[in-house]
């Protein structure tokens, strides 16, 4: 049996069903209440990954965990180790830890403090651990599939910065394989996609999707602050935005890992986009 955390997620919900169709016996769990259309033969658990109490009775008899942390990034919840310490009680041998590139690239960054607390705390725990730091997310455009639809426009900073985003769909992937496979036991994984793309060109690549023309207009950091406010915590901000305008050359950097694991190159920001093109339009 595995255990998903964040199974209503951006890379939960593909997870879930990469598992049960891989003929696993899986356990989708959300702090929110059971959402529709989950697939037929997944078991659903309301609980929450930062009250390791809650996660007992869930992780009852699982072999495998998928741990994705939530409010708990910004301090809430248990001790890491309170939560691996009943994963361990419940005879899980295997987790997997959805971390964040900026863990290692930028250990001096207050945001991700409780990641890499998990991220020491699974590296000292019983169950084999695997450790999965993707860069930023493919998915982020999201947030211009408004602007796109009402004015075939999209708003961001650092226009002509690169970084190769990465599919969630590939993480998804990857923590599959480590969650069912032997082989990746001890084992960081950094994951990105194939190529470094810019904001400019990534509202290229949707124009070209939608067959119409997107026009890009470039925010500038004091404007794409006040955006951010709207629903990032003010601890985050500052931070997100030196990694968008100023990357270090790790975060620049395309890894092999994904290749490696699934055995075929990363999906492209392009592959994300035909999927979820309906967003957009």
């Amino acid at each position: 049996m595995i255990v998903v955390t964040g199974a209503t997620g951006n890379i939960g919900r593909t997870l879930v069903p990469l598992l049960a169709e891989a003929g696993e016996e899986v356990v989708a769990v959300s702090r929110q209440p059971q959402p529709a259309g989950l697939r037929a033969g997944v078991r659903y658990a309301q609980a929450d990954v930062g009250d390791a109490a809650s996660m007992r009775p869930v992780l009852d008899g699982a072999d495998a965990f998928f741990v994705l942390l939530g409010g708990e990034l910004n301090g809430h919840g248990e001790s890491a180790k309170a939560l691996l310490d009943a994963a361990e009680a419940a005879g899980v041998k295997r987790v997997v830890l959805l971390s964040s590139q900026i863990s290692s690239t930028r250990p001096e960054a207050l945001s991700h403090t409780r990641l890499r607390e998990f991220e020491a705390a699974v590296r000292e725990s019983r169950p084999d651990f695997t450790i999965l730091r993707p860069g930023g997310f493919a998915s982020n455009a999201f947030a211009w599939a408004e602007s796109v639809r009402t004015k075939r426009t999209v708003f961001a900073p650092f226009g002509d910065v690169a970084l190769p985003v990465i599919d969630p769909a590939d993480i998804a992937g990857v923590a599959a394989a480590a969650l069912r496979e032997d082989g990746h036991a001890g084992r960081t994984y950094d994951l990105t996609g194939p190529e470094a793309i810019s904001p400019r060109w990534q509202a290229a690549v949707i124009s070209k999707a939608l067959g119409e023309a997107v026009t890009f207009v470039e925010l500038s950091r004091e404007d794409a602050h006040a955006h951010m406010a709207q629903f990032m915590p003010e601890e985050v901000i500052g931070g997100t935005l030196d990694v968008l305008g100023v990357p270090l050359s790790a975060e620049r950097e395309i890894s092999p890992d994904v290749e490696s694991v699934l055995h075929r190159p990363a999906k492209s920001f392009g592959d994300w986009v035909a999927r979820n093109l309906p967003a957009f339009r």
